[in-house]
C-alpha cells in the first residue's frame, strides 16, 4: 500500500458545531487572494507582493527583513460601512438552515468566581489597548470565502521513524473567529490544525494503527492521543477518526461537548502556577487521586482561579466533512516531500496585529513556530504525542524480549562482581582483625577500616540493583506472558488528566445566576467608585460590607445560601479557637505539661507495679 493509498485509508471525518462559517481548504487556493507584508520595527508595514501575485512558487522566495521584523500575509480588509451593512442586510434576509445557527451554552463566567471574573475583566479591557484583529474581518472573510466557495482539502505527510509510519494531516482554516463568534478569547487570520495517526511498521503485513493525537490549543505529550481501540476515539466506517471541532477555535477534541479552556496572562503566571500547586496538594491530602476518586468528582472540570476561563463549542452538531458525509474531501495537497512554500516561508499566514499576548496575531505554517523556530509537531512527532517512550505493539514482544537478555547478562555480571567483593570484602575483614592493638599497623589498620567502609557501600548498593533487577525480570516475564495472552493494558492507562468536556450537570445553571455573574464584576466596580465618591469616611467598613452582600447574591444566585452559612460556620468556630488559644495561650500550655507529666508519672509507675 502506497503513501497517498494509506492516507486516504485513514482521512478523518471533522464535525463541526452549529454557526461554524470557516472550513477547511487548501493553503494554495487562500494564497491566491492573499498579499505579502513585512512590518519592520519602528517602521509601517510595506507590501512585499500584491494580492493576485503570490503564489506557492513565490512564497518561499528568500526575503531577507532583518532581526526583529515579520513577515506576514494579509487576507482580506474590513469591511467599510456600507460593504457591512449591505452584509449584514444580506444574511439578515437569508433563511438559515438549523445547522447554521449556533447558541450559546450557560455563561462562562456563571461557572467561575469573582477571582476569575475579575481576571476576565481584565483580560477584556487589555484588548482595548493590545493590538487585535479589526471587529469586521471576520465578516469580511466570511463573504470572502463564500465568494470562493473552495473545495474542503487537507494536506498530509507521511513519515517512519523508530517503527512507526506516522500519517499527519494538516488541516487549513482562512479565518479563526472564536471571540467574535463564539465569545472566545481571540481571533486571526489563517488557523492550521494538525492530527496525527500512528500505524505500526510491520514487513510482512499491512500497517496497523496504534494511537491517534489531535492537535488541540497548546497542549502537547500523553493527554493529546488515544489508542486505536479506545471507546472515546469514534470512527466512521471503522478507519476514519472522528474528530469534533471547536466552534470558531478549531481545536481538535475527541468527544463532543463544551470544553472549559484557560488562557494564562503572563503578569499572573506565578499566581496561577501557586494555585496549582494548591490544588496538587489539596488532592492528596485528600487522597482523592486519580483512579481514587468518585467518577463525579473525576470528571469535575477544575478551574484554576488565577487563569481567564473560556468555552471551547466542540459540540459536532453541524456540518461534517470527509468519508461518508455531505462533503467529502477533495483530493489530499502532499507535503512529502516537503514543498517550498512551506520550508521556505517562516512568516505569518495571517495579519500581524502587533498583540503582545499573540493570540490575535496569525500563525507561521505548518513547519514553523510564530518565532520562526521548527514545531516539535513536525520535527519530532512522537515525542509530541509522548509516543518516544511506547514500541509499537507489534514489536512489543521482541523489545520484550530483547530487554530480557540485555537485564539476565546485565544480573549476572552483577551477580559475579558482587561474589568477588564479597570475597574482597571478607579478606579485608580477616586481615583488619589481625591488625588489632598493633601499635605499630595503625595506619595500615585505618586504611583498611577506610575500604570496608567503602566497599560495604558499593556492595549494598549493587545488591539492591540485583534485588531490582530480579524484580525486573520477573516483570517482564509476566509482561511476556501477557502479549502472548493478547492481553493490554487499559486504553487510557496513559491519561493522568484527560481534557474531558464540561459534565451536562454542570451545566444546569439557573438564568439568575448567569446574569448575576455576567453583571457583578461591572456593579462591585461601579459600587467601590460609589464609596470612595460617598462615603470615603468609611470606606473600610463600606468595602467590607459591599464584599459581604456580593457574597450573599452570588450565593443565592446559585442557590447555595445553605452551604455559605454552613462554611460561614465553620470559618466563625476556627476563628473563635484561635483567639481563645491567643488569649489563654500560656494558661492552656502550662494545663497542657501539667496533663502530660501527670500521664508520663502514670505509665511509669503502672510499668513498675507490672513488674514481677
Amino acid at each position: 500500500m502506497n503513501d497517498l493509498d494509506l492516507i486516504r485509508r485513514y482521512e478523518p471525518v471533522l464535525r463541526f458545531t452549529r454557526g461554524e462559517q470557516f472550513f477547511p481548504i487548501r493553503a494554495t487556493d487562500y494564497l491566491r487572494r492573499c498579499s505579502l507584508w513585512l512590518q519592520r520595527p519602528g517602521e509601517e508595514p510595506r507590501e512585499l507582493v500584491t494580492e493576485g501575485h503570490l503564489s506557492p512558487a513565490t512564497l518561499g522566495d528568500d526575503r531577507p527583513a532583518g532581526f526583529g521584523s515579520v513577515q506576514y500575509l494579509k487576507f482580506i480588509d474590513p469591511l467599510n460601512i456600507a460593504e457591512l451593512a449591505a452584509y449584514r442586510l444580506r444574511t439578515g434576509f437569508e433563511r438559515r438552515s438549523e445547522d447554521e445557527v449556533f447558541h450559546p451554552g450557560p455563561g462562562r463566567l456563571a461557572r467561575v468566581g469573582y477571582t476569575a471574573r475579575f481576571i476576565d475583566a481584565i483580560f477584556s479591557l487589555t484588548l482595548l489597548a493590545r493590538g487585535r484583529v479589526p471587529g469586521d474581518t471576520a465578516a469580511a472573510a466570511a463573504l470572502v470565502c463564500r465568494q470562493m466557495d473552495a473545495e474542503p482539502a487537507y494536506h498530509a505527510r507521511v513519515l517512519k521513524q523508530e517503527g512507526w509510519i506516522i500519517l499527519q494531516y494538516w488541516v487549513f482554516f482562512p479565518f479563526n473567529n472564536w471571540r467574535s463568534g463564539f465569545f472566545g478569547a481571540n481571533d486571526h487570520e489563517a488557523d492550521w490544525e494538525m492530527l496525527c495517526i500512528y500505524l505500526a511498521d510491520r514487513p510482512n503485513a499491512e500497517p496497523q494503527p496504534e494511537w491517534v493525537a489531535y492537535a488541540s490549543h497548546e497542549f502537547e505529550g500523553d493527554e493529546l492521543r488515544r489508542r486505536w481501540d479506545d471507546p472515546e476515539l469514534h470512527k466512521e466506517q471503522g478507519t476514519h477518526p472522528v474528530v469534533y471541532t471547536g466552534a470558531g477555535s478549531h481545536a481538535a477534541y475527541f468527544q463532543p461537548g463544551e470544553y472549559m479552556t484557560e488562557i494564562e496572562l503572563a503578569f499572573l503566571s506565578p499566581l496561577a502556577r501557586l494555585a496549582e500547586f494548591a490544588q496538587r496538594i489539596g488532592r492528596n491530602l485528600t487522597r482523592l487521586a486519580q483512579g481514587q476518586m468518585p467518577r463525579s468528582q473525576a470528571n469535575h472540570v477544575r478551574v484554576n482561579t488565577f487563569r481567564v476561563p473560556f468555552i471551547d463549542y466542540a459540540r459536532g452538531d453541524g456540518q461534517a466533512i470527509g468519508p461518508g458525509q455531505p462533503r467529502p474531501w477533495g483530493a489530499p495537497e502532499p507535503l512529502t516531500p516537503t514543498p517550498d512554500w512551506v520550508k521556505g516561508y517562516r512568516g505569518l499566514w495571517g495579519l500581524f496585529v502587533r498583540d503582545q499576548f499573540a493570540g490575535e496575531n496569525a500563525p507561521a505554517g505548518p513547519m514553523y513556530n510564530r518565532d520562526g523556530s521548527v514545531r516539535r509537531a513536525w520535527f519530532d512527532p512522537l515525542g509530541w504525542a509522548g509516543l518516544d517512550k511506547v514500541a509499537p505493539q507489534a514489536s512489543a514482544d521482541e523489545a520484550v524480549a530483547v530487554r530480557t537478555a540485555e537485564l539476565e547478562t546485565e544480573t549476572e555480571a552483577l551477580r559475579r562482581s558482587i561474589q568477588a567483593n564479597s570475597q574482597r570484602l571478607h579478606t579485608l575483614g580477616i586481615e583488619q582483625q589481625a591488625m588489632y592493638g598493633r601499635a605499630h599497623m595503625r595506619h595500615i589498620y585505618l586504611e583498611h577500616g577506610r575500604q570496608i567502609q567503602s566497599l560495604s557501600q558499593d556492595l549494598a548498593t549493587q545488591r539492591g540493583r540485583l534485588t531490582e533487577n530480579r524484580a525486573l525480570l520477573e516483570s517482564l516475564g509476566r509482561y511476556a506472558a501477557r502479549l502472548g495472552a493478547g492481553e493490554r493494558a487499559p486504553a487510557q492507562a496513559h491519561l493522568a488528566h484527560p481534557h474531558r468536556p464540561i459534565d451536562p450537570q454542570e451545566l444546569t445553571i439557573g438564568r439568575v445566576a448567569e446574569l448575576w455573574s455576567a453583571m457583578s464584576i461591572g456593579l462591585m466596580m461601579m459600587l467601590f467608585v460609589g464609596l470612595v465618591l460617598f462615603a470615603r469616611q468609611a470606606l473600610f467598613v463600606g468595602a467590607a460590607g459591599l464584599v459581604v452582600l456580593l457574597t450573599l447574591i452570588e450565593a443565592g444566585a446559585r442557590r447555595r445560601l445553605r452551604s455559605l452559612l454552613h462554611g460561614l460556620t465553620i470559618v466563625l468556630a476556627v476563628l473563635s479557637g484561635l483567639v481563645l488559644l491567643y488569649e489563654f495561650f500560656w494558661p492552656l500550655v502550662e494545663v497542657g505539661l501539667v496533663l502530660a507529666g501527670a500521664y508520663i508519672m502514670w505509665e511509669n509507675i503502672r510499668e513498675l507495679a507490672n513488674r514481677r
